[in-house]
């Protein structure tokens, strides 16, 4: 492009409908002063951004850029031009890229004593397998309001299925007696009579100490004992060798693996309530969400721990 070139002048009233890729292509130029290092940003030939300029001159009628020899100046239509093509081009690779990043972030509801008991030992295995994904948990006991608390699916625990939402049944579970060896020691409990002379644990699920002695067959009468509303403080409790708790075999699992906790009976309840991966059933999940469901399915169908037999 010689100093002397002049690009055809627009007619007046004239629609001007530039060539995206152009545009794009004018603004590297312009940033760089080079077409050349624009062509190595873009990933085409020195060549070719010199033939999208000129097509763009074609396009706007005026100028862009002027040569002498080797040196490539930019005309005052040029910078006009680029000064406004580059704070345009930057609110869309933001606007882009705060979508992006949208997409990656998964935000999953949970009782607290699942995020605490189950999610979080393997909060490391997630990580590894799904690196470009950020999760995060929150933790509580009420039914969310997805779209108000900016929840994107939940791990449920409850008869279900529920209306408006997708539902998938991740697991059911059993509930059995649990406690640490050393109390099963200390109150020398060999039969489930022998429950008699333990502090017995209370918590609110269906699943209650009196089903569980009809099922085994006591002669005791109906115990009582603390009550402490979440599984997480049932548990810890039973941990500190406070008492004997009926433990939901998803929660229990890894304390029963590392052997902090026993169960030292085989007789086990049903559980009424299974455990459940929901989200509403008017979105469509992205590909992050898509592949937090596939995990979390995967790591409920590997674990064969919910059955507590001994």
């Amino acid at each position: 492009m010689s100093k002397d070139h002049q690009a055809p002048r627009l007619q007046p009233g004239k629609v001007v409908k530039p060539p995206l890729r152009a545009l794009e292509v004018f603004e590297a130029a312009a940033r760089h002063g080079n077409f050349t290092a624009a062509g190595r940003e873009l990933g085409i030939t020195q060549s070719a951004v010199s033939r999208q300029i000129t097509d763009l001159e074609a396009t706007v009628g005026s100028t862009l850029f002027t040569r002498n020899g080797v040196r490539l100046a930019i005309t005052p239509t040029g910078l006009r031009l680029s000064e406004r093509l580059a704070r345009a081009l930057g609110e869309v690779r933001a606007a882009v890229s705060e979508i992006g990043a949208a997409e990656c972030i998964v935000t999953l509801s949970m009782l607290p004593s699942v995020a605490a008991k189950w999610f979080a030992p393997r909060l490391t295995r997630f990580v590894a397998s799904h690196p470009d994904i950020d999760l995060r948990i929150t933790a509580s006991r009420h039914l969310v309001d997805f779209g108000a608390e900016g929840i994107d699916a939940a791990i449920r625990y409850g008869i279900g299925p529920w209306n408006g939402l997708y539902c998938r049944r991740l697991a059911r579970e059993t509930v059995r007696p649990v406690c640490t060896p050393g109390y099963l020691e200390k109150q020398n409990i060999f039969e489930p009579d022998d429950l008699v002379r333990a502090t017995l644990l209370h918590g609110d699920i269906p699943e209650t100490w009196s089903a569980w002695f009809l099922a085994a067959g006591c002669k005791l009468s109906a115990p009582t004992g603390p009550r402490l509303g979440d599984d997480t403080a049932i548990l810890q409790a039973a941990l500190d060798s406070q008492g004997v708790a009926l433990g939901r075999s998803l929660l229990v699992a890894e304390d029963l693996a590392s052997g902090r906790l026993i169960a030292p009976f085989g007789i086990g309840l049903a559980a009424s309530f299974s455990y459940w991966f929901v989200y509403p059933a008017t979105v469509t999940p992205g590909r992050s969400l898509r592949l937090a469901e596939s995990w979390i399915v995967a790591e409920f169908s590997d674990q064969d721990t919910l059955d507590l037999s001994p």
